[in-house]
């Protein structure tokens, strides 16, 4: 390692430490020509090293960012929490490394952020939907909830609505 004072590659390291969750390595080192000490870190090497290719057919290097940004849109104001949100991405991310090993489509991506949503968060889930899939009219977006709503029913055996509607349209609470 280069001493960043006097520009000298002769140092020893004093300690070692894991940081970040153990995600990285923080290194104390001391420069035996100045004897002046520094610190650096070591992470590993982004593991996905995919390109995406988009609807245009352009090529562009993966960005775990613009999918975390694009859920992070989705999930504006609803109660998904940050760590959550990397968590979704960390998930989305892992699927991608193991099924695809240098490219991968814009919509398979998508598609995934949308099936890992639909288990989060129903709410972000059609909000990403309607961008993801360019809902063109009103009747698109309401045909995606009433899927959801359908297939959330029968995800769970046996539960019924809390809500029914009665023949004026008007909402019956069950007791």
């Amino acid at each position: 390692m280069r001493c960043p004072f006097c520009k000298e590659d002769d140092d020893r390291v004093i300690d070692s430490r894991a940081s970040e969750g153990g995600s990285s390595i923080r290194r104390r080192r001391e420069c035996q020509r100045c004897g002046r000490r520094y610190t650096t870190y070591e992470h590993v090497e982004d593991a996905v090293k995919l390109l995406v290719i988009k609807r245009d057919g352009l090529r562009v290097p993966y960005d775990r960012e613009r999918m975390r940004e694009g859920i992070r849109r989705a999930a504006f104001k609803r109660p998904i929490s940050s760590e959550r949100i990397d968590q979704i991405v960390d998930e989305v991310e892992e699927w991608l490394v193991v099924n695809h090993e240098k490219e991968v489509s814009s919509q398979t991506i998508g598609e995934r952020i949308s099936s890992v949503l639909r288990r989060v968060d129903p709410v972000a889930y059609v909000r990403f939907a309607s961008v993801y899939r360019r809902f063109q009219d009103v009747g698109e977006f309401i045909e995606e909830a009433r899927d959801l709503k359908e297939r959330s029913a029968a995800d769970i055996p046996g539960q019924q609505d809390l809500f029914e509607e009665n023949d004026s349209g008007s909402v019956k609470r069950d007791a």
